[in-house]
């Protein structure tokens, strides 16, 4: 009987789960720290004393709250192998903060006239801003999630998000594995060897913790020696930073500098409801029966008090439920990731972890994941939409390009705003790849949406996409012409920017059009069945 079916705390495959989960954490926390210390010059002590502690305590929370799911189940079925679904960072929109909105707004605080630590206290107070207005959607979709699946095609919510990890947490990883190639590339071909090739570990250990070890004494074994040249950087002395993560109101002064990126911060509280509901699913199907709307709260909430406790990165439900049940972690795993990842941010140890571990040593695991969720937009979407997904990473490709063009540490901003603005020869290549990168999550979804009519034959449904999309970007929802990317009401503009949005607007109604007439004076177009 249920009731007297001994529950286990811990299990032998739970050390192997709470590795895996907690590099794969550490990793993202690796990735935001380092983009906004290094790239764009953010302050140390307020990523890590500000930032870290809200974000960690999002884990804590949504892992303990998952781990009493667990146990709950098993109670009421009667099994002791129920596993618990693992929960942390998402690296996808992390990364897509980091780069998209945390260092682009740092920069705009600094030319305004701020000095570096009020910029960064603002920028911090915007990122508290956008996880709270993500928390908000996330709670209120966590009743219609299943309303949002049926009218949005699979490869256009897989499709934005796969783009966000190729291009985002796949090749910048992966060129910043490339930095330091004798330590980045044995890593990630360690993670390749074990999670893509499936091939068994040494003492049935977790690849990515392998990886994580080969890389690390391959960095501090050769780097004092020389062999890395100037990529090998002695390790930071430890240092003791104690910060709780306490309620606090900062996040309402973030609010109106949170607006203009909307565009962006609420396609990312999207996808983490249609990931949710995705990865209850796969765990259904592994033999773990969560009720979908359970799921989706707990991400909010924890992603919501995060937001209230100065955190700045979203929590998420990982799709690899299945992989921690078939290493044989159950509900062990979960609470000791919560509890090693929340109190490492209180306590300052998880900090000290990330300048301690290089970059190169950890971004492997970023780039397995990528491969991973691309793979997933084509495997988990029928053959004859894979042209959609394939389009609908374009927009992402133009945002990551315009990323790598404005970065600080190699065009002043002031270039880059000048290259932006030089029509003399109509718009120039800079500002429409910018122009198409902007709001490129919507974008992407449009895109593919708009295809995946098409491929059904429903010509119709297609041009009313277009028409949306029309309406989005005369707004800037999508194809913004500011170079923030924020939205607008178009009549404000410039000349030469008015300009430029009604073009863009006026490419989605013509085709429109174009398609109206191509319905009603053409064949009827057949959806195919292959």
């Amino acid at each position: 009987m249920a009731a007297t079916t001994r529950q286990h705390w811990f299990s032998s495959g739970d050390l192997n789960g709470f590795l895996g989960l907690v590099v794969d954490n550490l990793s993202i926390m690796a990735f935001l720290s380092t983009a906004l210390i290094g790239i764009f010059g953010f302050p140390a002590d307020i990523v890590f004393l500000h930032m870290f502690p809200g974000t960690t305590f999002g884990v804590l929370l949504g892992n303990l709250a998952y781990t009493a799911m667990a146990r709950r189940l098993a109670r009421r079925t009667g099994r002791d192998d129920v596993t618990a679904m693992p929960l942390g960072l998402d690296a996808p929109t992390s990364i897509g903060m980091a780069f998209l909105v945390l260092g682009p707004a740092f920069l705009h605080f600094k030319q305004s006239g701020l000095d570096e630590h009020a910029a960064a206290i603002a920028t911090w107070q915007l990122g508290m801003a956008s996880l709270v207005i993500m928390g908000v959607l996330k709670l209120v979709l966590s009743f219609f999630g299943s309303l949002v699946q049926r009218h949005v095609p699979r490869a256009g919510l897989l499709g934005s998000i796969a783009g966000i990890a190729l291009v985002l947490m796949g090749f910048l990883p992966l060129v910043e594995i490339l930095k330091l190639p004798v330590v980045g590339f044995a890593g990630l071909g360690v993670v390749l060897y074990a999670l893509v090739a499936k091939a068994r570990m040494p003492l049935g250990l977790p690849g990515v913790l392998v990886a994580f070890v080969v890389g690390a004494l391959l960095y501090y074994g050769l780097g004092p020696m020389g062999w890395l040249g100037s990529g090998y950087q002695p390790p930071a002395p430890w240092q003791w930073r104690f910060a709780l993560p306490l309620p606090t109101l900062q996040w309402m002064h973030g609010v109106p500098a949170a607006m203009p990126y909307l565009p962006l911060i609420l396609p990312f509280g999207l996808l983490m409801v249609v990931g949710g509901i995705n990865v209850t699913e796969s765990a259904r199907a592994a033999g773990d029966d969560y009720r979908t709307r359970d799921i989706l709260l707990v991400e909010a909430l924890a992603t919501l008090v995060a937001g209230f406790c100065g955190g700045v990165a979203q929590t998420t439900p990982y799709i690899g439920q299945p992989s921690y049940k078939a290493m044989g972690a159950r509900s062990g795993y979960t609470l000791l990731t919560g509890l090693f990842v929340g109190l490492g941010g209180v306590f300052g140890y998880l900090s000290n972890l990330v300048e301690l571990v290089p970059l190169p040593v950890l971004a492997p695991i970023l780039v397995f994941v990528a491969i991973g969720i691309t793979v997933q937009a084509f495997e988990a979407t029928p053959m004859r939409y894979a042209a959609a997904v394939v389009f609908s990473f374009f927009p992402a490709i133009a945002r990551m390009v315009t990323i790598k063009l404005s970065d600080p540490t190699y065009v002043s901003p002031d270039h880059f705003a000048a290259l932006y603005s030089d029509r003399a020869h109509g718009f120039s290549e800079l500002a429409t790849i910018a122009v198409l990168g902007n709001g490129f999550i919507i974008t992407s979804m449009i895109w593919a949406s708009f295809l995946v009519a098409l491929i059904d034959g429903r010509t119709w449904r297609a041009a009313g996409i277009l028409l949306l999309g029309g309406a989005l970007s005369l707004f800037g929802v999508i194809h913004s012409v500011q170079l923030s990317g924020g939205i607008y009401l178009p009549w404000l503009l410039d000349d030469a920017s008015r300009e430029m949005a009604w073009q863009f607007t006026g490419a989605y109604l013509v085709l429109a059009l174009v398609l109206a007439a191509l319905a009603v004076t053409g064949s009827p177009a057949r959806a195919r069945t292959a």
